[in-house]
């Protein structure tokens, strides 16, 4: 009897059908571009007028999944899954700016300690595979959510299917260097490159410290809440650790077999790109046109050349989100220190501090190191940081290149 009282009930329930579209979620966001509005825009009926929901400590961004194609430094076309930055886009031009608009690695998201950020997700689908309908996910990874409902792991929270957003909701209380990807068939999206860095500085930052080496200088940004000014710093450079196996993104392109237990990364990769890309402070476009997708889109945005002067001292926020292998990264002739790993600074229970000089370190994939390199007394000139892995410094058949790039020191 309650089994049919249950389907009759079921039956007479009222039921809408599901709307996929475009939402964005941004508390004091008035016109769904995800930017807040400290007053009300153009156009409005109360324009000009403070926005009474504003929130100088809400931060919000919106990324779109999607597909779309890079180049490695040898000039080869790789067609990848990814996401782009459409923060300031209508919500009703999302999806035509998006197609094919992935970038690699993702968009760098930059946050501070007692912020909320809002991160909005919308899956604009795949133009080049059609036939895939695979949703996506935000994880950001090492944060202590709240919730699991915005972890991004698919078993424990929601996925976006095409066409459809999510707002992810963080209250941001611990500063360090994290990293953001999808979570969904994780090693394929992965390694398909919808992967990024993000790094959340701490409330210290404005406060000045001395130098505590006593060398008399002072800073105002940090990578950690030191409460003595050790993890003071000058300059900051964030590099991310990746790797292609082309076989694994041609079989996706040509819709053949997926080759996973024969990955093997050909083409490694620092913030996107192998060397000598890794120097050009310019943003890369594709070739995609090439091959009929066009126009071509600037895909690769992130350099990882580091300029400093000497005397300053330069934080170097290092992750790894590689699926295959591990990695090491030496410099030569700059001392590094390493002053926190896995977000988290190296300090024992009784305050003591736990950094530790080294030539180099050795990442795998899920792990983060904050580094600092003091260039006081080095002399100008450009230095080379790189994997000590020396069959990583490639791409692919080419030498000379992977994981590698430049730490310029200007004299002061």
């Amino acid at each position: 009897i309650g089994l049919f009282l249950l389907i009759g009930l079921f039956v007479a329930m009222p039921f809408t059908q599901a709307e996929a579209r475009v939402v964005v979620q941004c508390p004091g966001d008035v016109d769904g571009d995800a930017i807040p509005d400290a007053v009300f825009p153009a156009g409005h009926a109360q324009e000009g007028e403070d926005n009474p929901d504003y929130d100088p400590d809400v931060v919000c961004r919106h990324m779109a999944a999607g597909d779309g194609f890079i180049n490695m430094a040898d000039g080869r076309l790789q067609y990848i899954f990814g996401f782009n930055d459409v923060t300031g886009v209508p919500e009703d031009e999302v999806m035509m700016v998006s197609m094919l608009g992935a970038t690699f690695p993702a968009p760098t998201i930059t946050v501070a300690e007692g912020q909320k950020l809002y991160l909005t997700l919308t899956n604009v689908g795949m133009m080049v595979r059609p036939d895939l309908f695979d949703p996506h996910t935000i994880h950001w990874h090492g944060f202590p959510n709240a919730a699991p409902i915005f972890d991004g792991v698919p078993s424990d929270s929601i996925s976006i299917n095409m066409g459809s957003s999510l707002t992810y909701f963080y209250n941001i209380v611990e500063p360090g260097t994290f990293m953001w990807h999808c979570h969904v068939e994780a090693t394929e999206h992965m390694q398909m490159g919808m992967l990024g860095q993000i790094y959340v500085t701490p409330a210290q930052n404005g406060t000045e410290y001395a130098d505590p080496d006593g060398s008399g200088r002072t800073y105002t940004k940090f990578a950690y809440n030191d409460g003595d000014g050790s993890t003071g710093y000058d300059v900051e450079q964030y590099l991310q650790i990746a790797a292609f196996d082309p076989a694994f993104h041609d079989a996706s392109y040509t819709v053949q077999p997926l080759p996973f237990a024969l990955m093997d990364d050909k083409y490694p990769l620092l913030n996107g790109r192998g060397y000598p890309d890794t120097v050009n402070e310019a943003e890369l476009a594709n070739t995609a046109a090439d091959e009929g997708w066009g126009p071509n889109r600037f895909s690769q945005k992130e350099s990882s050349l580091i300029t400093a002067t000497q005397g300053q001292k330069i934080l170097l926020r290092i992750s790894s989100l590689s699926t295959v292998h591990y990695y090491s990264l030496g410099v030569l002739g700059i001392p590094m220190k390493v002053i926190g790993k896995g977000a988290r600074i190296l300090r024992a229970p009784d305050g003591r501090n736990l950094y530790y000089e080294t030539s180099s370190i050795n990442l795998g994939g899920g792990e983060a190191f904050d580094v600092i390199l003091d260039t006081a007394g080095v002399p100008p000139g450009t230095y080379f940081l790189y994997t000590t892995n020396l069959h990583n410094l490639a791409n692919d058949a080419e030498d000379y290149g992977g994981i590698m790039t430049e730490i310029v020191i200007n004299s002061p």
